[in-house]
């Protein structure tokens, strides 16, 4: 006999929790923020506007479903089931957060504060949940396949995000590494410039796909990979600040978006290759020529590989899809 579905309710601590728990009371916590001119009742009425919309969400579980809460900082250690319908009340980014622990169950984004979210991933209101929760548990549910990125090292550590993943310095220092591809078909390098010698002298088309796929070793303040999804936040800030010609992928687009932040022209790194897009099946691959670099996604820096002097670290589309019930 198959459980009954569960509906797990993924939340995250509101400031005004947070504020509690640095002050301890109500009025130490408003007399801090009066001292820097914000209004202690602000951030609470964000917090009821939260907690409402959690309770609304609860009181609209059927009756036969079991129902579960997760705190963000605990998503980690929660174990997720096959039969659960997750419902994240929140912001966008904690879709995001909860993205990478979830193996194709559906998921619900409930925005819980209406106007201060983009509403990309988060894209329904407490109210609709009554409707969505049974809908979602069905076998014929419409849901968007966002496509997910993945770091993998040589060593066989994974991590897996929605928006991007980011390679590069833990700190302000520079990350230095070998930059390559993999896959069916190497991308070339990006705007080549033109080769000024004479077509008589030019290299033929075998030689110049070669060293088109050749590494190239690079100083730089890190890499950024990411999605259609990421697209809508740090990826597209990359893309605008360097008025980028890419066209940038879709949210259910197989293909991923790649930059290099500020890399830097020496005799033994070059700038060659800095954005380009990755197809189905092709990856981007980092051989660490630094004492340390890190790799997380999502912007969740706790949650990082730690890459040493010689590790490998190959980014691509991920098998595994977030189901966002749209």
């Amino acid at each position: 006999m198959s459980l009954a579905p569960r509906a797990v309710l993924v939340h995250r601590t509101t400031e005004y929790e947070e504020l509690l728990a640095r002050h301890g009371t109500h009025g130490q916590a408003a007399f801090f923020l009066s001292a820097r001119g914000r209004s202690v009742e602000e951030v609470r009425e964000r917090h009821e506007r939260v907690h409402r919309a959690l309770a609304e969400v609860a009181g609209a579980v059927p009756l036969s479903w079991r129902q579960t809460r997760v705190e963000r900082a605990d998503l980690d250690r929660f174990l997720f089931g096959p039969e659960d319908v997750v419902v994240v009340v929140g912001q966008d980014g904690l879709v995001a957060n909860a993205a990478k622990y979830l193996s194709g169950q559906p998921v619900i984004g409930i925005d819980a504060d209406p106007g201060r979210n983009a509403g990309v991933l988060v894209r329904h209101r407490a109210a609709q949940a009554r409707r969505l929760l049974p809908y979602a548990a069905e076998a014929g549910a419409a849901v968007d396949e966002l496509t997910m990125v993945e770091a993998v090292t040589d060593d066989a550590q994974r991590l897996l995000a929605l928006n991007e993943i980011y390679v590069g310095p833990p700190g302000h220092q520079t990350a230095r590494y070998t930059l390559g591809f993999d896959g069916p078909k190497v991308p070339p390098k990006p705007n080549p410039k033109p080769n000024p010698k004479p077509t008589k002298e030019r290299k033929h088309g075998q030689e110049q796909e070669q060293e088109q796929q050749e590494p190239e070793p690079q100083a730089s303040s890190g890499v950024l990979v990411g999605t259609g999804t990421g697209a809508t936040g740090w990826l597209r800030s990359l893309w605008e600040q360097r008025s980028s010609a890419l066209t940038l992928p879709a949210p259910a687009d197989a293909r991923l978006a790649w930059f290099v932040r500020e890399a830097w022209p020496s005799p033994t790194t070059g700038t060659s290759r800095v954005e380009g897009l990755l197809d189905a099946g092709q990856g981007l691959r980092l051989t660490v020529e630094s004492d340390r670099l890190v790799a997380f996604g999502d912007g969740v820096e706790s949650d990082a590989l730690h890459l040493t002097w010689g590790q490998t670290v190959r980014l691509a589309a991920a098998d595994a899809r977030l189901r966002l019930v749209g």
